[in-house]
């Protein structure tokens, strides 16, 4: 029997009872991502969605003999620490750890100081020898603002210009990245409220900003947690620091988007489990699962092409756009069709509702595109009188012979790669500071795709394909197979859609 090798993870932190946080959120968050998860218990809490009303703590020379014994045996390709109680703890932890250099190599430390309910976790006189003993180990350091302003002794991290501060002077004490979390301290852009986290990197001396949609819910217990176990799995799988951080950041912003507010009376606890709905045979969601089976290069080719470069920087020819949203209008009559079409075949009211408002938003932005029009001189009539484009032709009678032909997930994933490359292409260039906003004449466009109507309609296409997924090929890998076709040839269809906008033709 062959053997596979399998990325593993350690935490080092201690037990939350009620089960949201701590040691059993970094393993539920470490399988779900599929890595091996071992853990090493510091503490033992009785707590709940209320709160902490009790911590043990376990003796340090425990705590130490449980990291030599995986350590020396099981060993790990990263490690994360959560909740260390105490200094003579956080002084075993790093003397036990700098035994193991190889393993310790990536080690992603959550200062847990405080947590969601507001309980106070790390006593005063253990904040010493966190700094003292273990940042200078630390690969990564992953506080939120009020973590950062104890480590830092400042009274307020304000705005995200603090958080550039604040992250570069928490990297002076020894990590060689520090990802300051800004959940607590949400923003406004462009009309829309968002979480911007902010990494710094000491040896490039450069900071990248994560900008997420804020999620408003009281359900975010161990979202610390979860998401520096995220960024621990995806280093224990080889991917570099930038990646891991990349797709933590997205897995704890599903978490968080699909909480869960039946457990418990209080701040109820993220959903590790969002990704695992496609479980028969990926792993992934079912949304992930068939972009991952697109030939290599493909979905890039999409988002990344020549065209939407140019309208980044502002670059694409007005002759060039005003063919394209002409083209594109007409696309979209026909795709409010598909839409249509969708909400007919749909078997629940809940699915027909849903489909409802995608063609409720498709009017939306047919509107936009006269406004972009009239902006320029040209007007409705003219723009109902273009001859569609052959391409054109091509891509709607292909969704709509999905439609027709094949059943609602044929259907539905006929359509996707228009609304979801729109929604990636939408946030990738409005979160990118190198896309020109002042002068560019198509900010507006990348703003709608970026903002909250757009990127909920998106939502509610994903949430859709699960479910479908679920219900008629969750167990069949030949009819997934199937569908990854139909997704492959619509993602063709939209990099065509862009070659015909850029040679008019």
């Amino acid at each position: 029997m062959t053997s596979t090798k399998i990325p593993k993870a350690l935490t080092i932190a201690g037990s939350d009872s009620g089960g949201g946080a701590g040691i059993q959120a970094d393993i539920k968050t470490m399988s779900a991502l599929q890595v091996y998860s071992t853990s090493v218990i510091t503490s033992v809490t009785s707590q709940n969605t209320m709160g902490v009303d009790g911590i043990h703590e376990l003796p340090a020379a425990f705590v130490q003999q449980q990291l030599r014994s995986v350590l020396g045996d099981i060993g790990t390709d990263a490690i994360k620490t959560g909740m260390l109680s105490s200094a003579a703890i956080i002084s075993a932890v790093a003397s036990t750890l700098k035994e193991f250099p190889q393993a310790a190599a990536n080690l992603v430390v959550d200062p847990v100081m405080v947590s969601t309910s507001g309980s106070r976790l790390l006593p005063q006189d253990a904040i010493q020898a966190f700094i003292q003993d273990l940042l200078p180990l630390t690969l990564i350091l992953t506080p939120n603002v009020p973590e950062a302003q104890v480590l830092l002794s400042l009274e307020a991290i304000q705005s995200v210009e603090d958080m550039h501060a604040a992250a570069r002077n928490l990297a002076s004490l020894g990590p060689r990245f520090v990802l300051l979390k800004g959940g607590h301290l949400p923003q406004t852009r462009q009309g829309s409220r968002c979480v911007v986290d902010v990494l710094y990197d000491k040896a490039k001396d450069e900071i990248t900003e994560y900008v997420n949609h804020y999620v408003d819910t009281p359900n975010t217990h161990g979202t610390g947690c979860t998401l520096s176990a995220a960024i621990a799995s995806e280093l224990a799988k080889g991917e570099d620091l930038y990646q891991a951080v990349r797709t933590a950041t997205t897995y704890i912003q599903d978490a968080i988007a699909t909480s869960m507010d039946s457990v418990g009376k209080g701040s109820g606890p993220v959903n590790h489990f969002h990704n695992l709905r496609w479980m028969p045979y990926t792993g992934k969601s079912f949304v992930q699962a068939m972009r991952d089976a697109l030939p290599e290069g493909l979905w890039s080719d999409f988002i990344d092409h020549p065209f939407v470069r140019g309208i980044a920087d502002g670059t694409l020819s007005k002759d060039c756009f005003i063919y394209y949203i002409k083209q594109d209008y007409l696309y979209l009559v026909n795709y409010a069709r598909c839409a249509a079409l969708a909400a007919y075949k749909a078997k629940t009211i809940e699915m027909c509702a849903a489909n409802a408002k995608i063609v409720l938003h498709i009017h939306h932005e047919m509107q936009l595109h006269l406004k972009y029009c009239e902006e320029w001189g040209i007007s409705k009539e003219e723009v109902l009188a273009t001859t569609e484009s052959v391409f054109n032709v091509a891509y709607t009678r292909f969704v709509l012979d999905k439609g027709a032909s094949g059943d609602l997930i044929d259907l539905q994933v006929a359509m996707a790669p228009c609304l979801l490359g729109y929604g990636d292409i939408g946030m990738k260039l409005y979160n990118d500071p190198a896309t020109k906003r002042e002068g560019n004449p198509y900010w507006k466009w990348i703003s709608n795709y970026a903002q909250d109507d757009y990127q909920t309609a998106v939502k509610v296409g994903k949430e859709l394909m699960e479910d479908l997924a679920i219900h008629s090929i969750s167990t069949s890998p030949t009819r997934f197979r199937e569908i990854c076709d139909i997704f492959e040839q619509g993602t063709r269809l939209e990099i065509q859609f862009w070659e015909m906008s850029i040679n008019m033709n």
